[in-house]
């Protein structure tokens, strides 16, 4: 395995700038995701990597050497592609095998390589298969040790799931997070599926426009999102944003929060003083998870008190373990996550606990985090 650097990277087709000043270190060992929506440049920087596409801009190293004028066959990587990419007309074992033949292994080394890759994966009971007799699960198993058993340096995946259906996208996840920790090799996993980068990454590169808005653990991406892209889109369901006015209430800076059940109310945080000093009679943007507008009426966490509204049911989505709820604030739709015993049906009024330690503000105008 090997560290990976992007140092400062674009790329332009045409007049076309799809990356824009890409910096990513990667550590080796470390499994970086790349996710974004479509057309952001994930895919693009992955090329780049690989060598499939070349460099407007900037250095790419694998561990202490620029890859920049390196053909793709010597850059000691190795590629897992969306649509598999395996050979139709030899069986699972010759897929395995092919890249290590051309390299001019010793035969006896290819067939241990094949059959400790094989164990790994709990193919050894296909090899003897063609691909078309072999289903998308074990397909996708198939190109992971065509990968494995060329032992590179660094792995590259390009949405290898999305050709799977849920079921199986969940399994196959695990799969890819057992595999790394068995193996330890650097990987970086293009996805445009949050959950996939959540579960996955030891750190998440969220891209959009050619730009990377933030890097982070998936723990501190959740937490502390860096804007309101960032906030709206890691999460499912997503962050509420719920724009509300700042006024002095009993002393203190608070937002303004209204109903569709004709309340007003103001709630604050002693934290939020400072956060606010400046902004008096100004819009700020209030983000809030839906797990922090329950049902839970009563406690505290430290100087956060639990703020209770009562709202309007607009809409009801049972989900097993948690029941959805949607109300409006400030004429904004909300998504509430409640205890199913606790839902109200549709048109009925119900008390709501706003938790406001995890409460972030948001500037409308550049849309970053209020500090």
């Amino acid at each position: 395995m090997a560290s990976l650097k992007i140092k400062n990277v674009s790329k332009r087709f045409g007049a076309v700038e799809v990356l824009k000043g890409i910096d990513i270190d990667v550590t080796a060992g470390e499994f970086l995701v790349l996710v974004g929506p479509s057309g952001c440049g994930k895919s693009t920087l992955l090329n780049l990597i690989a060598g499939l596409e070349s460099i407007s801009e900037g250095e790419i190293c694998i561990g202490d050497r620029c890859v920049n004028d390196v053909s793709p066959k010597d850059r000691d990587i190795a590629m897992v592609f969306q649509s598999y990419a395996l050979y139709p007309n030899m069986n699972v074992r010759k897929n395995i095998s092919f890249g290590l033949e051309t390299r001019r292994i010793s035969r006896a080394e290819i067939d241990r390589t094949v059959e400790r890759v094989a164990k790994m994966l709990r193919i050894e009971d296909l090899l003897e298969r063609k691909p078309r007799q072999l289903s998308g699960g074990q397909r996708q198993r198939v190109a992971m040790g065509r990968a494995l058993a060329r032992n590179p340096k660094v792995f590259l995946f390009d949405e290898p799931l999305s050709n799977l259906d849920a079921k199986l996208r969940v399994e196959m996840r695990t799969e890819i997070k057992l595999l790394h920790q068995r193996i330890g090799t650097t990987i970086v996993y293009v996805t445009h599926d949050q959950i996939e980068a959540m579960t996955l990454a030891d750190r998440i590169a969220i891209m959009k426009d050619g730009i990377v808005q933030q890097l982070d653990t998936p723990y501190n991406v959740y937490e502390n999102p860096a804007n309101l892209f960032v906030a709206g889109f890691i999460g499912s369901p997503a962050m509420n944003f719920i724009p509300c006015v700042v006024e002095r209430h009993e002393g203190v800076l608070a937002l303004v929060l209204e109903t569709v059940a004709g309340g007003r109310f103001w709630v604050t945080t002693q934290r939020w003083q400072e956060t606010l000093a400046d902004r008096l009679d100004q819009q700020v943007i209030l983000g809030l998870r839906p797990e922090h507008i329950t049902d839970q009426l009563h406690g505290h966490n430290g100087n956060n008190l639990l703020h209770k509204l009562a709202c309007k049911v607009e809409v009801v989505e049972p989900t097993g373990p948690d029941t959805l709820v949607y109300v409006q604030l400030n004429q904004t739709e909300v998504t509430c996550r409640v205890r199913p015993q606790e839902a109200r049906s549709p048109g009925q009024i119900m008390d709501l606990g706003l938790d406001l330690s995890s409460a972030i503000l948001f500037d409308p105008q550049n849309e970053c985090q209020i500090q």
